[in-house]
């Protein structure tokens, strides 16, 4: 069975560690993104948090009841950097883009922490927060419910999805990267046209365009389409004009 999480309020530490920090729920997510960085997630364990932050293992079920707990507070985090400092300026579309762009570039900030959290559901204060932003927006705009949270949807999954994708390509050893990349160059930009016509045509497109993100290209598709729908929409419910 998990621990409980002791309140935050009588789980603070008085004495420093043996690093001379005052261990904190912040300093914790700090110290393990930092260690996903450098070890990747199987480098991230309890016993190794501890030692890293100079303190005993057990104290860090003062703050986390596991490491699962703690990765949701990690994805909670990358959520939270994303849409700090926003602000909306009234335009639905252009509002959605830059939140989808900023929660993608968050979680590409830190790609082994995003293979372990894009597709988690953490429930805490800033995915709640970004949830609600979301929503506000969509229905603010003058979409009817059903289809804000059919959007929200679509949107949110499609983010997190390329954050993952993206991400996994990014946490790859450098050396394997580069070999996915040039696979573009290497192999498809040499198929002839006579086995592969509509490659070797499309060629030196394909070289330019697929080692880079598609999310954007994604991003602007699901708009757009939410953007015709919300002009039927309003055609519709316009009063038929006098004779």
């Amino acid at each position: 069975m998990a621990k409980p999480v002791v309140p935050e309020e009588a789980r603070r530490r008085r004495r420093p560690t043996k690093n001379g920090a005052v261990l904190s729920e912040q300093l914790i997510i700090e110290t393990a993104l930092r260690m996903l960085r450098e070890h990747g997630s199987a480098g991230l364990t309890v016993r190794r948090l501890g030692i890293a932050l100079g303190a005993d293992p057990s104290t860090l079920y003062r703050y986390f009841s596991g490491i699962d707990d703690l990765t949701l507070a990690i994805g909670d985090v990358l959520v939270g950097r994303a849409v700090a400092g926003w602000e909306s300026i009234g335009d639905w579309r252009a509002d959605l883009r830059e939140l989808g762009l900023r929660i993608h570039a968050a979680y590409l900030g830190h790609p082994q922490a995003a293979v372990l959290t894009a597709s988690r559901v953490s429930g805490r204060a800033h995915e709640v927060a970004a949830d609600e932003t979301i929503l506000g927006v969509l229905r603010t705009a003058g979409f009817a419910d059903a289809d804000a949270v059919r959007i929200y949807q679509a949107f949110i999954d499609q983010t997190l999805a390329f954050a993952a994708l993206d991400a996994a390509s990014l946490a790859l050893p450098a050396a394997a990267r580069e070999a996915d990349e040039e696979v573009w160059r290497a192999t498809y930009a040499r198929l002839p046209p006579t086995t592969h016509p509509h490659v070797a045509a499309t060629a030196h497109l394909l070289v330019a365009r697929m080692n880079h993100s598609a999310y954007p290209t994604a991003l602007d598709m699901l708009l757009d389409s939410a953007s015709a729908q919300l002009g039927c929409t309003a055609r519709k419910t316009q009063p038929p004009r006098s004779a």
